[in-house]
């Protein structure tokens, strides 16, 4: 990375919460501007150069999902982390489609945000990400575009985390710990087999009847995505 200052817009509404993670980024070296409703968000990222934002959803005045979209709207393409606290994948999908680069719960440790953070700021430099394309398995990771066999599926953010995982790292055998810190986060601590319930949900989603599946069990390790 660069060894200029980051700007990161910080729009939070919870003082403590602001307080404590902007104290965080500012001893990483991070410059930040902290403001506590959509609509000084949103008028700050329209004005402003941020290299990152990150936006809370439940906000006073807009909610993060409308300022997202207007932004969005509005041609600002600065990566963008989206923090919940509710449970459950539809905050997600209403992020995504509307512009959303990626999502945090809270509470989230540190180490993680920072790496959510550092993650953004690698993408946008490396420019647009390359399709994945494993088989008749094609991923778009800017679109979010996913079709298989020639036909368009729809994915849950989860599923789709996961077939970008797997299609990244084509060919390589991915042990279920290597996954579940991915794709669910490094401070999961549920059972180990719900990657297989997720694979499960994908093979019935992208693969078709006298086909091997493009993501194939490796007995004893974990799960690849090979040609068929």
């Amino acid at each position: 990375m660069s060894d200029e200052p980051r700007r990161v817009l910080f729009v939070e509404d919870d003082h403590d919460l602001a307080s404590a993670v902007a104290g965080l980024l500012v001893d990483e070296g991070y410059v930040v501007d902290q403001f506590y409703d959509g609509d000084s968000g949103l008028e700050a990222a329209l004005r402003g150069t941020y290299d990152v934002i990150v936006l809370d959803i439940m906000l006073p005045k807009r909610s993060g999902f409308r300022v997202c979209q207007d932004l969005r709207a509005a041609g600002v393409e600065t990566p963008l982390l989206m923090l919940t606290a509710k449970e459950g994948e539809w905050d997600e999908v209403e992020g995504l489609d509307v512009g959303a680069d990626d999502f945090l719960r809270k509470p989230f440790e540190r180490s993680v945000l920072m790496a959510r953070l550092h993650a953004l700021l690698r993408r946008q430099e490396r420019g647009r990400p390359q399709q994945l394309s494993v088989g008749a398995v094609t991923l778009d990771p800017v679109t979010r575009h996913v079709s298989a066999y020639g036909r368009a599926v729809t994915l849950t953010p989860r599923e789709f985390s996961l077939l970008e995982y797997l299609l990244s790292h084509a060919n390589t055998t991915l042990s279920k710990s290597e996954i579940l810190s991915v794709v669910w986060g490094s401070d999961f601590d549920g059972d180990q087999n719900i990657v297989e319930v997720y694979v499960g949900y994908l093979r019935k989603k992208i693969d078709i009847a006298n086909e091997p599946s493009v993501i194939r069990t490796v007995r004893g390790f974990g799960y690849s995505a090979r040609d068929v």
